[in-house]
Protein backbone atom coordinates (compact mmCIF):
# COMPACT_ATOMS: atom_id res chain seq x y z
CA UNK A 1 0.00 0.00 0.00
CA UNK A 2 1.38 3.50 -0.94
CA UNK A 3 0.27 6.70 -0.18
CA UNK A 4 -0.65 8.85 -3.27
CA UNK A 5 0.44 12.24 -1.96
CA UNK A 6 4.15 11.47 0.56
CA UNK A 7 4.66 8.09 -1.42
CA UNK A 8 4.89 6.16 1.69
CA UNK A 9 4.87 2.83 1.32
CA UNK A 10 2.78 0.46 4.14
CA UNK A 11 2.26 -3.25 4.94
CA UNK A 12 -1.08 -4.77 3.69
CA UNK A 13 -4.08 -3.82 5.93
CA UNK A 14 -3.55 -0.30 6.96
CA UNK A 15 -5.72 2.24 4.83
CA UNK A 16 -4.92 6.07 6.06
CA UNK A 17 -1.29 7.14 5.41
CA UNK A 18 0.19 7.85 9.25
CA UNK A 19 1.98 11.30 7.85
CA UNK A 20 -0.67 13.01 5.87
CA UNK A 21 -3.70 10.89 6.45
CA UNK A 22 -4.17 10.51 2.57
CA UNK A 23 -6.07 6.94 2.01
CA UNK A 24 -3.75 4.55 0.85
CA UNK A 25 -3.73 3.13 -2.68
CA UNK A 26 -2.51 -0.23 -3.61
CA UNK A 27 0.34 1.23 -6.53
CA UNK A 28 1.02 4.78 -7.04
CA UNK A 29 0.69 5.99 -10.53
CA UNK A 30 3.80 6.43 -13.42
CA UNK A 31 5.50 9.40 -12.59
CA UNK A 32 7.42 9.05 -16.30
CA UNK A 33 6.72 12.20 -17.99
CA UNK A 34 5.13 10.98 -21.67
CA UNK A 35 7.19 9.92 -24.33
CA UNK A 36 6.77 13.05 -27.13
CA UNK A 37 7.59 11.75 -30.60
CA UNK A 38 9.41 14.86 -31.76
CA UNK A 39 8.29 13.84 -35.61
CA UNK A 40 4.82 13.82 -34.67
CA UNK A 41 4.21 17.65 -34.70
CA UNK A 42 5.63 18.08 -38.41
CA UNK A 43 2.69 20.37 -39.06
CA UNK A 44 3.56 23.09 -37.18
CA UNK A 45 7.37 23.15 -37.80
CA UNK A 46 9.06 26.28 -39.93
CA UNK A 47 11.69 25.93 -42.56
CA UNK A 48 14.49 28.21 -41.41
CA UNK A 49 17.43 27.11 -43.54
CA UNK A 50 19.62 24.85 -46.27
CA UNK A 51 22.25 23.92 -46.38
CA UNK A 52 24.74 21.45 -48.22
CA UNK A 53 27.69 21.22 -46.09
CA UNK A 54 28.02 18.46 -42.95
CA UNK A 55 30.02 21.08 -41.00
CA UNK A 56 27.20 23.31 -41.21
CA UNK A 57 24.78 20.48 -39.98
CA UNK A 58 26.98 19.80 -37.17
CA UNK A 59 27.41 23.34 -36.10
CA UNK A 60 23.84 24.13 -36.17
CA UNK A 61 23.08 20.61 -34.56
CA UNK A 62 25.68 21.29 -31.83
CA UNK A 63 24.09 25.24 -30.80
CA UNK A 64 20.32 23.97 -31.34
CA UNK A 65 21.58 21.10 -28.57
CA UNK A 66 23.16 23.57 -26.10
CA UNK A 67 20.35 25.64 -25.85
CA UNK A 68 17.66 22.82 -25.49
CA UNK A 69 15.85 23.67 -28.93
CA UNK A 70 14.08 20.71 -30.70
CA UNK A 71 14.67 20.66 -34.40
CA UNK A 72 14.27 18.32 -37.37
CA UNK A 73 17.15 18.06 -40.39
CA UNK A 74 15.60 16.54 -42.80
CA UNK A 75 18.24 14.98 -45.12
CA UNK A 76 21.18 14.67 -42.65
CA UNK A 77 21.52 11.19 -42.99
CA UNK A 78 23.34 10.78 -46.21
CA UNK A 79 26.51 9.86 -46.59
CA UNK A 80 27.11 13.36 -48.41
CA UNK A 81 25.44 15.78 -49.23
CA UNK A 82 23.94 16.75 -52.73
CA UNK A 83 23.56 20.64 -53.14
CA UNK A 84 20.63 19.88 -55.22
CA UNK A 85 18.75 18.28 -52.44
CA UNK A 86 20.13 19.97 -49.17
CA UNK A 87 19.78 19.58 -45.48
CA UNK A 88 16.49 21.25 -43.92
CA UNK A 89 16.42 22.53 -40.86
CA UNK A 90 13.12 22.55 -39.25
CA UNK A 91 11.99 24.65 -36.07
CA UNK A 92 9.12 24.99 -34.27
CA UNK A 93 6.46 27.89 -34.87
CA UNK A 94 7.39 29.02 -31.48
CA UNK A 95 11.20 29.11 -31.22
CA UNK A 96 11.87 30.45 -34.77
CA UNK A 97 12.47 34.25 -33.73
CA UNK A 98 15.20 32.63 -31.20
CA UNK A 99 16.88 30.36 -33.51
CA UNK A 100 16.86 32.58 -36.10
CA UNK A 101 18.91 35.31 -33.67
CA UNK A 102 21.42 32.37 -32.68
CA UNK A 103 22.28 31.70 -36.06
CA UNK A 104 22.18 34.83 -37.39
CA UNK A 105 25.82 35.24 -36.82
CA UNK A 106 27.25 31.98 -36.87
CA UNK A 107 29.69 31.55 -39.85
CA UNK A 108 28.64 28.92 -41.41
CA UNK A 109 30.24 27.39 -45.03
CA UNK A 110 26.85 26.91 -47.92
CA UNK A 111 23.87 27.69 -46.40
CA UNK A 112 20.40 29.71 -46.97
CA UNK A 113 18.17 31.42 -44.78
CA UNK A 114 14.34 30.31 -45.83
CA UNK A 115 12.25 33.74 -44.63
CA UNK A 116 8.59 33.47 -45.23
CA UNK A 117 6.69 36.25 -43.74
CA UNK A 118 3.24 34.30 -44.10
CA UNK A 119 4.46 32.02 -41.41
CA UNK A 120 5.55 33.97 -38.96
CA UNK A 121 1.46 35.70 -38.80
Amino acid sequence: MFCPKCKAEYRAGFTRCADCGENLVEQLPSEEPPVRDKHADNAELVQILTTSDMTDVITIKSILDSEGIEYLLRGEQMMYIDPYDPVILYVRQEDTERVMALLKDVKLNYFRFIFHKDQYK
